[in-house]
């Protein structure tokens, strides 16, 4: 397998770690985040419309809503998944202390098709899961949210929680095998969540694809060298996506951090600049030989970023903005990562 990336965005605005990338339709919509450490940088939303033909020529702007509307306060850490044309966000940090938002298992909504916020809350008798950060989160693609793991105001969680977002109730759900984590990576793909990578607060955690069955409320493991030649090696702060490559379903994971920092979250770590594919069907693993349309130099390695699946005419492409540097610099470029069969 090989892949292309190709430069499609930088800009002072966008440059930020800890934030939200999540794509709908030809958009890219960017939210939270930090530009220095424990500092929320904003809570705009910025979008990036990305189409075969402008794409050499990007220009972002930010998402015009109601000046009465209200909207999430400012905070990095958050987590965001779509159904439809609606983005979920949960959670996240805020302010100086960074404790987590708490808001009663509320979920904030900002719908795309008008650039409108809502908060969106479950009964006041249901239970919830706590606030938290660092935390991930996925969908089936019909109805259901589903949040997993993270950091609390102290220690760090592995469990996971259904959202139905039809009858606006929580769930939670079976054990997460495995210890506790922030900073973990999930996707849905096939009719099951994927769950792999994190932080245990002391060492990155790899060599396990953690597979949910909906239907079963089970949990089962697909173990792996984690050596960074048979499979990917332990990074947690990276991303997990599915991508159809030639009609197969393939699992992606990217960047991410591999050796945390002494300084913690003022400073940064090891940064891993590798792109691995995961067939699920087979359970392989096989790391993919990037390159630069162009021949300009690669996009720098990092960790404490967000990415998604963008369709676009040449297929499914992974759209990664932002994120964190080895030298300790927040990123501000956007890229596009597509993939085919060599």
């Amino acid at each position: 397998m090989k892949a292309t990336w190709t430069a499609i965005h930088s800009s002072e605005q966008l440059q930020r770690s800890s934030h939200n990338v999540a794509a709908v339709g030809s958009n890219v919509y960017i939210f939270g985040g930090e530009l220095k450490p424990r500092q929320p940088r904003d809570n705009d939303i910025f979008v990036l419309p990305i189409t075969h033909q402008n794409r050499e020529d990007v220009t972002v702007k930010k998402a015009t809503t109601s000046t009465e509307a209200k909207r999430p306060s400012p905070r990095v850490g958050s987590a965001v998944d779509k159904l439809g044309s609606r983005l979920y966000f949960f959670s996240g940090r805020g302010g100086e202390a960074m404790a987590p938002v708490g808001e009663q298992g509320a979920l904030w909504v900002f719908d795309t098709s008008n650039n409108d916020w809502r908060q969106e809350s479950p009964d006041a008798d249901q239970a919830y899961p706590e606030a938290r950060s660092y935390h991930a989160m996925t969908s089936d693609g019909e109805k259901t949210i589903y949040v997993h793991a993270g950091c609390p105001e102290k220690g760090r969680l592995s469990d996971l929680w259904a959202y139905d977002t039809h009858a606006r109730a929580w769930k939670e759900l079976a054990s997460v095998p495995g210890v506790p984590r922030g900073g973990p990576s999930v996707a849905f793909a096939d009719g099951k969540l994927w769950r792999m990578n994190g932080f245990d607060g002391q060492h990155e955690v790899g060599g396990s694809v953690d597979v949910y069955d909906p239907f079963s409320n089970t949990w089962s493991s697909r173990v792996f060298a984690a050596d960074g030649n048979s499979g990917p090696g332990r990074r947690s702060v990276a991303t997990l996506l599915p991508v159809k490559v030639s009609d197969k379903t393939h699992l992606v994971t990217l960047f991410g951090e591999s050796d945390p920092s002494s300084l913690g979250h003022q400073g940064a770590g090891k940064m891993l600049s590798d792109v691995w594919a995961y067939d699920i069907t087979a359970d392989t693993w096989q790391q993919v030989n990037t390159e630069v349309q162009g021949g300009s130099a690669p996009p720098p390695a990092r960790g404490w970023f967000d990415a998604d699946v963008i369709k676009t005419s040449s297929g499914e492409e992974i759209v990664v903005s932002g994120g964190l540097a080895e030298q300790n610099e927040r990123l501000g470029d956007t890229w596009l990562l597509s993939l085919s069969d060599e």
